[in-house]
C-alpha cells in the first residue's frame, strides 16, 4: 500500500477514537484514573457582522489512553 498523509491522518483519528473508547470503558477502575481522566480544551470563534453571523464550537477531550492510541496508530502506520 502506498503511504500518504491522508492514510496517516485516518490512522491517527482511529487511534484517538480507540484510546478514548478504552478510557471510557476503564473509567470506573479506580487504580488507573490518571489514564482515563480527560483534559478538555475548547475553542469557539464567533463573528457578528449584522448581516451575517458565524459561530463555531470545537471541544476536544484528550486522555492519556487517547494519546497512547494515537502513538500506537503511528507505529502501526510505520510498520505497513
Amino acid at each position: 500500500m502506498k503511504k500518504n498523509g491522508w492514510i496517516l491522518l485516518i490512522f491517527i483519528i482511529l487511534g484517538l477514537l480507540a484510546g478514548a473508547l478504552v478510557a471510557r470503558w476503564l473509567a470506573p477502575v479506580p487504580g488507573i484514573s490518571f489514564l482515563t481522566k480527560p483534559i478538555e480544551a475548547s475553542w469557539s470563534p464567533a463573528i457578528d457582522l449584522y448581516v451575517l453571523s458565524f459561530n463555531l464550537a470545537l471541544h476536544l477531550q484528550f486522555s492519556l489512553f487517547s494519546l497512547i492510541g494515537a502513538v500506537i496508530a503511528i507505529w502501526l502506520y510505520r510498520k505497513m
